[in-house]
């Protein structure tokens, strides 16, 4: 697998970072993921203008050349991995570089970024789209700036690993009794028919999908509403999913045990997963030429 970083193409066992580089030492850093199909990136400048925003958050200056020509580096990578058709997506990560010593303020002057990419095949999760997943609740304990595509993960890494150690797909997280979102996707509910969701805060990251899934609802005339979803009502929902890059939009049939609605998914989040299927794999996106 050929891989990024720095200016060069290379095998991703070869590819080596500094261990002081404050992406290593201090989580100092910001990352996209977006999803290809047959070579064709999907809302590709959604994701760059998430990434702009990241990077100015930190304080991270990337030289504007650089930072012009990550699509072709990303076109290229796919190509170099034989992976213009089907499914891929792209891994993009960008730390304040490497600086020594270590310290907690910024490096005066400012270290040069590392800039790193890496393209996989990938395979959605199907048969979790048509059957649904369950979850358990926990407390969200992540920092105030969620907003932040950050590579601070911990949190979210160890609520997922606790929902998979209980068996279950995934984690749904709760701040001051409100849902928030999930360890890697924003959460929807359903309820007569109308949608809801977190609002766009900094306690939430303003998802991609989550923007497609609001575009389908305005499209479609389905009802929806900007709150959050009270913890002790999360159970008088008639439905309830999961929307992401690599998650695209799975059902939720049970929280700790308790089910949604029906407990299978319903009509609604059935309706949504036709339309993004046909944004999906019809994207407008057209390849650029390879570097």
């Amino acid at each position: 697998m050929k891989v990024y970083l720095n200016g060069t193409f290379l095998e991703h066992a070869e590819a080596k970072v500094s261990v002081a580089d404050r992406g290593f030492v201090f989580g100092d850093g910001v990352y996209e993921v977006t999803r290809v199909v047959n070579g064709s990136f999907f809302r590709e400048q959604d994701h760059l203008n998430r990434l702009d925003d990241g990077l100015a958050e930190l304080q991270i200056r990337l030289a504007p050349e650089v930072r012009k020509i990550i699509p072709e580096i990303a076109r290229e990578l796919l190509k170099q991995n034989n992976l213009l058709e089907g499914e891929a997506a792209v891994y993009l990560q960008i730390t304040r570089g490497a600086v020594w010593p270590r310290t907690h303020t910024f490096p005066d002057p400012p270290a040069e970024p590392t800039v790193y990419l890496s393209a996989s095949p990938f395979t959605p999760h199907k048969k979790l789209h048509e059957t649904g997943v369950d979850t358990i609740k926990v407390p969200d304990v992540r920092w105030a700036r969620c907003n932040i595509k950050t590579v601070n993960l911990l949190p979210n890494t160890l609520a997922k690993q606790r929902a998979q150690d209980e068996g279950v797909n995934s984690a749904i997280m709760i701040r001051d009794g409100v849902v928030t979102e999930s360890p890697n996707a924003n959460i929807f509910g359903v309820k007569n028919g109308t949608l809801c969701t977190y609002p766009e805060s900094n306690y939430i990251l303003s998802g991609i999908t989550r923007k497609s899934v609001i575009e389908i609802a305005r499209k479609l005339n389905i009802g929806l509403e900007f709150k959050p979803i009270s913890e002790h009502k999360l159970y008088d929902l008639d439905e309830l999913f999961f929307s992401g890059t690599t998650t695209d939009i799975q059902p939720i049939n049970r929280v700790d045990g308790k089910p949604i609605g029906t407990g299978k998914p319903g009509p609604v989040v059935k309706t949504i997963q036709n339309e993004y299927r046909k944004m999906l794999y019809k994207t407008d996106a057209k390849p650029k030429k390879a570097v």
